[in-house]
């Protein structure tokens, strides 16, 4: 039986990373953002991603998410693996005392919003399917689901929301066999982040960062593998930080 995961997010950075992962393993991947399926980055990503498609959805779009979920089942049969990536950063970075409500909103949306509904919608068909493999749900959350950035305060919020989330699926889905698990990144180089690139070059420099470098997508896209494959199936409901040690407490 063919492995079918699902990526929001997946068409760059570190969805993408994810993608080339499990595509790379064995996987029929569907890759869902809300871009036109001529995107660049779109057509760049199935280019180099074998037998992959790419459904158009809006996460905001709660409605939707049932008939996301059902248009990748017909397409390319029930899903084993549900990785919600997708996220989107603060409109503006600055004083939470003037964040505007606008910035909270939207980061909230996507975020948690969007993610639990659509999450909701993956759990509904898996627990509705026989299941002839092991099958898994995977969050990617953030290491500001425990730092404090008081100048992005939304997407902190959001972020430490989505791991409880993950906590309340890992528990309703345990008694059925499906793993779900919490990926905090740390600082990874995808588009995201080149708008603060200097800033993190020099304090990576200055030892902020353990392992002394940034993270790439290839490095989420390895810890995902073994979870995806059921390799650490009895460890349901953990949280994996895959930051370089950033998250490591040191005197």
């Amino acid at each position: 039986m063919s492995r079918v995961a699902l990526i929001t997010g997946g068409q760059q950075g570190i969805g993408l990373g994810i993608a080339t992962a499990l595509a790379g393993a064995g996987w029929t991947v569907a890759l869902a953002a809300e871009r036109p399926e001529d995107d660049p980055s779109v057509s760049a990503a199935l280019g180099t991603l074998p037998g992959a498609r790419y459904f158009r959805h809006d996460l905001t779009d709660i409605a939707a998410a049932p008939a996301l979920v059902e248009h990748v089942e017909a397409a390319l049969g029930p899903l084993t693996t549900f990785v919600s990536n997708a996220g989107v950063p603060a409109l503006s970075r600055g004083d939470m005392l003037d964040m505007a409500a606008d910035s909270f909103d939207l980061v909230m949306g996507v975020n948690l919003r969007g993610g639990f509904f659509l999450a909701q919608a993956v759990a509904r068909h898996m627990l509705a399917a026989p299941a002839a493999d092991y099958r898994a749900m995977i969050f990617v959350t953030s290491v500001s689901a425990e730092l404090v950035s008081v100048e992005r305060a939304e997407y902190c919020i959001s972020k430490a929301a989505a791991s409880m989330m993950t906590r309340l699926y890992a528990a309703r889905l345990a008694p059925h066999g499906i793993g779900v698990f919490e990926l905090r990144p740390g600082i990874i180089r995808t588009a995201m982040t080149e708008g603060v690139a200097a800033k993190y070059d020099a304090r990576i420099a200055g030892g902020l960062v353990p392992a002394g470098r940034w993270g790439a997508p290839a490095d989420i896209g390895a810890t995902v593998l073994p979870l995806a494959e059921g390799a650490m199936a009895f460890s349901t409901g953990a949280v994996i930080p895959v930051d370089g040690g950033l998250l490591l407490h040191r005197l």
